[in-house]
């Protein structure tokens, strides 16, 4: 069986670089081809795996531009977000597969398996426990994942109800991690929560990696 060809997307790249490091272990199933934080996927992959990290989500422009690129031979969302009018959505966007952020690394790369056999598309895992796998931006500093995309948005100048588009989030819960988040990081004001941002890395990279298999076996 050969192993799935693989570009990690997000506009992160402590991001793409964790969930590559997730899935190391796993290198006869899945080849890490690229990793793209706001560059265009180049190499042809079997699947383009699109983080929803401080992204928008599937049923937006970006899923679909993705889908489109002759290069991807699949695009598969993995968020956090798994109500059933988002992953219809997403699917109608483009996507040929949606993966819940969850899934613990054997069941992630059993789901890739079965998106790119084409036995099962949507794998939400039956529940909605939080594994702490992959990384993100201030997780040293005790952030959890939410708490971390937020803080990217706010950083990005985005306001409360843009973030809740973005992050397919209520209202009330973006006002929950800003609360918890400016709590872990120190901070009571929005302009303090922008400023340390810039200053933690979560400003959006800009990278392609390739051939990152070779820095993770390193």
């Amino acid at each position: 069986m050969n192993a799935i060809r693989i570009a990690i997307v997000d506009d992160y790249e402590v991001v793409v670089r964790g969930l590559a490091a997730m899935l190391r272990a796993y290198g006869d199933d899945v080849e890490i081809v690229e990793l793209n934080a706001n560059t265009t996927v180049d190499d042809r992959v079997d699947i383009a795996l699109y983080d929803s990290f401080a992204n928008p989500q599937g049923d937006k422009d970006q899923v679909r531009e993705l889908a489109a690129n002759p290069a991807v031979g699949c695009v598969v969302v993995y968020s956090w977000n798994v109500e059933s009018r988002l992953v219809r959505s997403a699917l109608a966007n483009g996507a040929g597969g949606y993966i819940a952020k969850g899934l613990p690394a054997a069941k992630l790369v059993a789901a890739l398996r079965a998106v790119h056999d084409g036995t099962e598309t949507i794998h939400l895992g039956g529940s909605r426990t939080k594994v702490a796998a992959g990384d993100w931006p201030g997780r040293e500093e005790g952030l959890t994942q939410r708490e971390s995309e937020v803080l990217a948005l706010i950083t990005q100048g985005l306001s409360n109800v843009e973030i809740a588009e973005r992050a397919g989030l209520s209202i009330n819960s973006v006002k929950t991690y800003i609360r918890s988040g400016y709590r872990r990081i120190g901070v009571s004001t929005r302009a303090q929560a922008v400023i340390w941002g810039a200053g933690h890395g979560f400003l959006p990279d800009r990278i392609r990696v390739d051939d990152p298999g070779t820095e993770l076996a390193d």
